[in-house]
C-alpha cells in the first residue's frame, strides 16, 4: 500500500489514508493501545451505520478500514442553529448500530469495561480512597447512579461507547457513518451520554445551554423510544467519568464536563 500524510487532530492512534495495490482507497489505523474491542465491535456492526473493517491484526494493533468520503464530521452541524438536525442524524446512526451481542463475543460489559464503572475505582485508587479535585458528593452520586442504571437495564446491545459528533462522518455508502467505536455491551441509553456532552466547549456561543441539553434529551428519547430520565441519568454518570478520565490523563480541560454534569442534574424530565 501507499501511505499518504496522516489525518489532522490525531490523539491516541496513528491514522492515515492509504491506496492499496489495486487502487482502492482505505484508511490505515495503528493503535497505541489494545484495539481488540474496536475490531470486535466493527465485526459485530458489519458496516451497519458504521465504517467497514477490511482487515485487522489485533496483536500488532493494526486495522485497515473503509475510506469514507466526503468525510466531513458531524461537528460541522453541531451548533445552536443546526443542532436539531445534527441530533436527528446522530439518532439515525445509533438506530442502525445497536445490535444484539453476537454468539461467543468477547466484548466487555460497561460494568467490566475500563472506561465504564472501573473508572470510579481507578480514581479512588489514585487518590488513596479520595476523589482528588472532584467533589466527593458528585462522585458518590454518579457512582451510585451508574450502579442503579446498570442493574435495572433491560435491553443489552453492542454499543459504540464513544459516539459523539467527531465520530460521525459523512459518506457515500450512507449519508453518515460512525467511526472509532470503543465496543462494549450495555443498554442503548448509555450511548447517548457522550453526545450530550459534545460541543459543550462551544458553550460561549450557546444562548441557553440548559435548554439545548433538555431538548437533546427529549429529541433522542422521542426518536429512539428511550426513557428520557435514563438518558439524563446516564449523561450525569458518564459526565463524571469523563472528568475522571481527564484527570487520569492529566488533561486540565476537564472542568467543562463538570459544568455539563451540573446542567444535567438540574434538568427535570418526565
Amino acid at each position: 500500500m501507499t501511505v499518504l500524510p496522516p489525518f489532522e487532530n490525531l490523539s491516541f492512534h496513528y491514522v492515515a489514508p492509504v491506496v492499496l495495490s489495486d487502487g482502492t482507497e482505505a484508511v490505515l489505523k495503528v493503535g497505541m493501545e489494545d484495539v481488540g474491542s474496536e475490531v470486535r465491535a466493527l465485526r459485530a456492526f458489519g458496516g451497519r451505520g458504521c465504517v467497514r473493517l477490511i482487515d485487522a491484526d489485533i496483536e500488532r494493533g493494526v486495522m485497515l478500514l473503509e475510506r469514507l468520503r466526503p468525510g466531513a464530521v458531524l461537528t460541522s452541524l453541531a451548533n445552536e442553529e443546526n443542532d436539531v438536525v445534527a441530533t436527528s442524524i446522530a439518532a439515525s446512526v445509533m438506530r442502525k448500530l445497536w445490535c444484539p451481542p453476537p454468539p461467543g463475543h468477547e466484548l466487555l460489559t460497561i460494568d467490566d469495561w475500563e472506561d465504564g464503572a472501573k473508572g470510579f475505582v481507578h480514581l479512588r485508587n489514585r487518590f488513596n480512597g479520595g476523589t482528588g479535585p472532584m467533589p466527593p458528593k458528585i462522585v458518590d452520586y454518579a457512582e451510585s447512579l451508574f450502579s442503579e442504571l446498570s442493574a435495572s437495564a433491560s435491553d443489552k446491545v453492542v454499543l459504540h461507547g464513544d459516539l459523539h459528533h467527531d465520530n460521525i462522518v459523512s459518506a457515500e455508502r450512507e449519508p453518515w457513518l460512525a467511526i472509532d467505536p470503543k465496543g462494549t455491551i450495555g443498554e442503548p441509553a448509555y450511548d447517548i451520554g457522550a453526545i450530550l456532552r459534545n460541543s459543550w466547549m462551544d458553550r460561549h456561543v450557546i444562548s441557553d445551554p440548559r435548554r439545548m441539553m433538555k431538548r437533546r434529551i427529549h429529541q433522542f428519547g422521542d426518536l429512539l423510544n428511550l426513557d428520557k430520565r435514563r438518558i439524563r441519568d446516564w449523561g450525569i454518570a458518564q459526565g463524571v467519568l469523563s472528568v475522571i478520565w481527564g484527570i487520569g490523563y492529566e488533561d486540565r480541560n476537564w472542568r467543562p464536563d463538570l459544568g455539563c454534569v451540573e446542567i444535567l442534574r438540574g434538568i427535570e424530565v418526565g
